[in-house]
């Protein structure tokens, strides 16, 4: 239910954001419609995975793209996502037990603060992502094999623009992918609610056309 209370809340938000843009959609002095952005970004899952248990995922770095579709200098729409896959390793306290893998892909609302033209413009974004999670290699008494479901949900996104030209500029951003999976052997769930929840920093480099 706290979720779909989440999800509720974050698609609300989206619609909210994005209604004006199609009513304002003439509305782009900068003339600017689209951008796209390439970035290193560090993904960190969640620190404690399971509750009870003392599990922990590594972070790692991978490259990040995104294109918007500006409806005007302010509201946008994105869609993010993982160019490779992050690779986690999954440790106790004996050490390194297993590797998961997991790129992510979203699409959000985005708002952009002031002007076109003006140097730094912080944003916000809220959406719905889904995380693939794959080539689970997690060491098991039996040597069974465990997998997990694909974490999805909503995400969230603070981040700043600095204008370097009219067309180009960089980027700092920073995410939030809440979304928890299940964790299945031999097709039975043995664990619910396995909390992913990374968080993401990017810095990258985009350009507007």
């Amino acid at each position: 239910m706290h979720r779909l209370r989440i999800l509720g809340l974050s698609a609300s938000i989206a619609t909210l954001l994005a209604a004006p843009a199609f009513a304002q959609d003439g509305d782009t002095a900068s003339g600017k419609r689209f951008s796209v952005v390439g970035s290193a970004t560090v993904l960190q899952p969640d620190s404690d995975p399971l509750s009870g248990a003392r599990v922990d995922a590594d972070g790692d770095v991978a490259p990040t793209l995104s294109a918007t579709w500006h409806a005007n200098d302010n509201i946008g729409v994105e869609l993010w996502g993982a160019a490779d896959r992050f690779t986690h390793r999954v440790r106790g306290d004996a050490g390194k037990f297993g590797t998961v893998e997991s790129q992510p892909i979203a699409l959000s609302a985005q708002y952009h603060f002031g002007d076109a033209d003006q140097t730094f413009r912080p944003f916000v974004g809220l959406g719905y992502h889904h995380t693939n999670i794959s080539h689970e290699d997690i060491a098991t008494a039996d040597g069974s094999h465990i997998g997990l479901t694909s974490p999805k949900g909503a995400i969230g996104t603070v981040g700043v623009d600095m204008n370097i030209t009219p067309t180009w500029f960089a980027r700092a951003d920073a995410r939030y992918l809440d979304g928890d999976a299940d964790a299945r052997r031999a097709g039975e769930t043995v664990a619910r609610d396995v909390r992913f929840n990374p968080w993401t920093v990017g810095i990258g480099i985009g350009a507007r056309f």
